[in-house]
């Protein structure tokens, strides 16, 4: 608190005091009182009041200072009203009653809403879990149609199951610290579940895929990881030019470990280049070629940062996109 704050607001009391000085000063003059005795109370007057407000702008001042401080050493800050010194006075005891209720009112209001929202993410999980069964019967029935149906039944059926994935995977980003475990896990083990699980999606769009370097340990989820591979992977396919190569490279940085996706498909705008992490944001390319969600990229950049992985985009229209995702050392991992 700033002393022409602690004056603004004691501005009322000022003025009341000076009205009250005056009129004190004038009938004393009327009644007889020579000047000077009327000169010499009103200085006493003035000095003593002085001294009480600088004494009152000294003991708020202090007083939000240690707030303050007890404030700014809180970790969790909603615990403030519980976490005060005594009050002082009354009205202090009143205002850290009025406190304590709304700080309690809140944290039940944040554990219903906790609360509904796991129910909700065991709800959708339980549901991915369940809808898997009839994907992949219906899979089992297309080998009964003719070869050119089932094919664009698997393909349906494939980007059906990505949806279901993905909202999965949406779900458990809510509270990743439970659903992820870091390892010591091989590189290129984790490049080719991804590779697998879109194989066919790879073929039915004639996509190559190369590796090079892959044999390197990275410390990472592996489950997490081949999710978002995949959907980087998933991206390459969409926005693929002519003749499509992706290519999936490992490099050793000290301790850290880069992998490289590259791509030369039809690229990014470099105005929409900073907005593709952006939930929901689906951009010029997405948006002509159609059935795009533009949450793969947020939900891989989301995960990413929950598993400390670095993920950097670069991008040039009609010749390709370069990922990279750079694992953090076991030394410098939060999360073990």
């Amino acid at each position: 608190m700033t002393l022409m704050e602690f004056l603004s607001d004691h501005l009322e009391r000022l003025v009341l005091q000076t009205v009250f000085a005056a009129s004190a000063a004038l009938f004393l003059l009327l009644t007889g009182t020579q000047a000077g005795i009327v000169i010499l109370l009103g200085i006493g007057w003035f000095a003593v009041s002085f001294c009480m407000l600088g004494a009152e702008f000294w003991r708020y001042r202090s007083r939000l200072k240690e707030l303050e401080s007890i404030m700014e050493g809180l970790d969790k800050k909603y615990i403030f009203s519980e976490c005060i010194p005594k009050p002082r006075n009354n009205y202090e005891r009143r205002l850290q009653d009025l406190m304590k209720r709304a700080g309690r009112d809140m944290i039940s209001s944040v554990s219903d809403a906790q609360a509904a929202q796991r129910e909700y993410r065991e709800y959708v999980e339980s549901w991915v879990h369940e809808v898997k069964a009839p994907i992949t019967i219906a899979g089992l029935i297309c080998n009964s149609v003719d070869r050119e149906t089932r094919r664009k039944l698997l393909k349906e059926l494939a980007q059906i199951e990505a949806h279901v994935e993905r909202s999965l995977f949406y779900a458990r980003a809510e509270s990743p610290e439970k659903d992820f475990i870091v390892r010591a896990t091989s590189l290129a083990s984790i490049v080719m579940q991804a590779i697998d699980t879109h194989r066919s999606l790879l073929m039915q769009n004639n996509v190559r895929v190369d590796t090079e370097n892959l044999e390197q340990l990275v410390y990472t989820d592996e489950k997490w990881t081949v999710f978002i591979l995949g959907q980087l992977l998933q991206n390459a396919v969409r926005y693929r030019s002519d003749n499509p190569v992706i290519i999936m490279s490992g490099r050793c940085l000290g301790k850290r470990v880069q992998l490289t996706v590259c791509d030369n498909g039809i690229g990014i705008y470099p105005h929409e280049l900073p907005r593709v992490f952006d939930k929901g944001f689906t951009g010029s390319n997405g948006r002509t070629r159609g059935g795009a969600t533009g949450m793969g990229l947020y939900l891989s950049r989301r995960l990413a940062e929950c598993l400390e992985i670095d993920l950097q985009i670069t991008s040039e229209v009609f010749k390709g996109t370069e990922i990279i995702l750079t694992f953090p050392a076991k030394d410098n991992l939060t999360i073990l």
